[in-house]
């Protein structure tokens, strides 16, 4: 599953990755079915997209991905945080695109933040003449996000974001401590599951389910938080573990579960958008090498 851009100029690379930055949005939100998400089948516990809705947001980010490259590059001799500043209004114009195509849903916003990470890394990587590599992404988003979690969700005054309230709270950092933490979730848990799944014959749909269901079931979800609370979480954790620890899962036995996942899910109105955004990180860092 590894593509090799070491040969490529980097204006090939540039294009190439944020290509694949694109197609790993479209990988997550065909992949059917995810318990409580907008698939190929349902809305899961959304009433306000579908997708369709999915598809028009994806076509209006995906022109950006080569812009959060590029803004890499040019940053790359510089320390970590300053990309991240360098990228902000990149972002917030790619946020504006999204909600224009959508009529002001938020179908996307938390993937924009954690692959035009990916892309920003890329682009720092690419210019240094460094390989791209699972590893070396993921430290590099590591970098690229010290500080982040301090700067943006401590406040010694009343919250007033989500995340903000759930950091004081409980003190779950979201997409912004998964990324500081070089998208360790992903490395830790979801990628094994997905390597073993393909070393043993599975399609690649399936691989990718099984390793939602790793991530779900380790995941502290700030979406599941803000639908369900702890409880929720907590639910939806148990609920994957479970699944996850059943012998011979095969891929029929896989499909029928995440039905009825997916229905228990809609009934107490559980979406896990966090873990649904670390899918597409994870197709994207498994078409590079680990090391």
């Amino acid at each position: 599953m590894t593509t090799s851009l070491a040969r490529c100029k980097a204006p090939d690379v540039q294009r190439t990755f944020a290509e694949l930055a694109a197609e790993a949005m479209y990988r997550e939100i065909r992949l059917t079915p995810k318990p409580g998400l907008v698939d190929r089948v349902n809305s899961g516990a959304h009433s306000d997209m579908d997708f369709a809705l999915f598809m028009t947001s994806i076509a209006a980010i995906a022109p950006w991905f080569s812009a959060f490259f590029n803004v890499g590059r040019e940053t790359a001799r510089l320390a970590g945080p300053q990309t991240l500043r360098a990228i902000r209004p990149t972002g917030l114009a790619c946020e504006q695109a999204m909600f224009n195509a959508t009529g002001g849903v938020n179908t996307h916003k938390g993937g924009i933040f954690s692959l035009g990470l990916l892309c920003a890394a890329a682009g720092r990587l690419t210019q240094r003449d460094e390989a791209l590599t699972q590893r070396s992404l993921c430290h590099e988003t590591r970098l690229i996000c010290t500080g982040i979690v301090e700067q943006e969700l401590k406040t010694t005054g009343i919250a007033k974001t989500k995340g903000e309230q759930q950091f004081q709270k409980y003190g779950f950092t979201g997409a912004r401590g998964e990324a500081a933490r070089g998208f360790i979730t992903v490395r830790q848990a979801g990628l094994p599951q997905l390597q073993t799944a393909l070393r043993q014959g599975e399609s690649e749909d399936l691989a990718l389910l099984r390793m939602f269901l790793a991530m779900m079931a380790v995941n502290p979800d700030t979406n599941l938080v803000s639908r369900g609370g702890v409880k929720g979480l907590n639910y939806a954790r148990r609920y994957s573990r479970r699944l996850l620890k059943i012998k011979r899962l095969t891929a029929n036995r896989l499909v029928k579960a995440l039905y009825r996942m997916d229905a228990e899910f809609i009934k107490r109105n559980l979406s896990p958008g966090g873990s649904a955004d670390l899918i597409s990180v994870g197709w994207l860092l498994s078409q590079f090498p680990a090391e």
